[in-house]
């Protein structure tokens, strides 16, 4: 069995040396434990620190944004012949005597994909709005997604080689929300454990400027992951708004047409109804189009996940 621990870093030359020798150079239940760095187009030192740490390293030709270095590296992970990916955060975060902790539950054949819980709605060092805004984006995500995580966005979590497979990133801004989703719409079985953290190590984060800025972009990752993979729930719930207030005026016109009020001082809900109805049945046929190219969609996944698990390891 392999662990791969791979970390992404940019420009991360003053923290990266701690983070790496705090890992493990041996986890229960694996014979080899190795270590990869995604270079994230860094402009400093970060390469150079990775390789004296004794790290594997892949460096982006350019600045391309967390998401795509953590894609970057479980796609490198999978082709070295990793049975169970770690990632971790180079800040040094994380405690790393955590990492078998995450493994275990993959280990035994209970889950899939396991996050670290750090707890966020009681850390110290996170201002009572943004704990507030923590566990309410964990509470949606538990609820879109059907899995019990309760610290969706932390960076520590344990994958599986299958898992690692069937992952697609589409956004540049952060993996850990739109990786959750994907793993609930797959039927993966999902966990949380406790994780500790190093209270030393916090700065302010460089992924976003403000609590608002944040929950904007996260909120657009969410509702990619649920259009592009379950639209047509989507698409005929909105459906259904125009549809129902179309029927409403249509009853309400044949109410006054039955009691014999002159029904010609009503026309205008009747063809108001007709339009509500109307657009509902073009926002309903969208939903069926937009879910047969979704099943088009998964069977290409299936085709990738396929070729990249045939590839030749590195």
């Amino acid at each position: 069995m392999k662990l791969i621990i791979q970390i992404p870093a940019w420009n991360e030359e003053e923290h990266l040396g701690t983070a790496l020798a705090a890992l493990p150079e041996t986890v229960e239940g694996f014979d080899l434990v190795e270590v990869l760095v995604i270079d994230d187009g860094s402009t400093d030192a970060t390469s150079r620190v990775a390789r004296e740490h004794g790290a594997r390293v892949v460096r982006l030709p350019g600045h391309r944004g967390l998401a795509v270095a953590f894609a970057t590296g479980l796609r490198e992970a999978v082709h070295a012949g990793a049975d169970v990916i770690v990632n971790t955060d180079a800040d040094n975060q994380y405690d790393a005597r955590d990492i078998p902790a995450l493994t275990a539950p993959i280990l035994a054949g209970q889950a899939d994909m396991v996050i670290g819980d750090r707890g966020p709605g009681s850390l110290p060092h996170f201002s009572p709005l943004k704990r507030t805004l923590q566990r309410l984006g964990s509470w949606v995500v538990r609820r879109l997604s059907g899995t019990e995580v309760r610290d969706a966005t932390s960076g520590f979590r344990a994958i599986s080689r299958a898992t690692a497979l069937k992952l697609h990133v589409f956004t540049r801004f952060t993996y850990t929300l739109e990786t959750i989703l994907q793993a609930g719409e797959a039927g993966l079985r999902v966990a949380s454990v406790p994780v500790r953290i190093n209270p030393e190590s916090h700065r302010p984060s460089r992924l976003f400027r403000s609590n608002l800025g944040y929950v904007l972009r996260s909120l657009e990752s969410m509702a990619r992951i649920i259009v592009l993979y379950n639209p047509l729930r989507i698409f005929l719930r909105l459906a259904a708004l125009p549809v129902l207030g179309g029927l409403a005026l249509l009853l309400r016109f044949f109410y006054f047409y039955l009691a014999g009020n002159n029904p010609a001082g009503h026309v205008q809900s009747l063809i108001l109804a007709v339009i509500l109805i109307l657009v509902g049945v073009q926002i309903g046929v969208t939903g069926v189009v937009a879910d047969l190219i979704a099943v088009n969609r998964r069977l290409i996944e299936e085709m990738v996940e396929d070729v990249r698990d045939r590839a030749p390891d590195a």
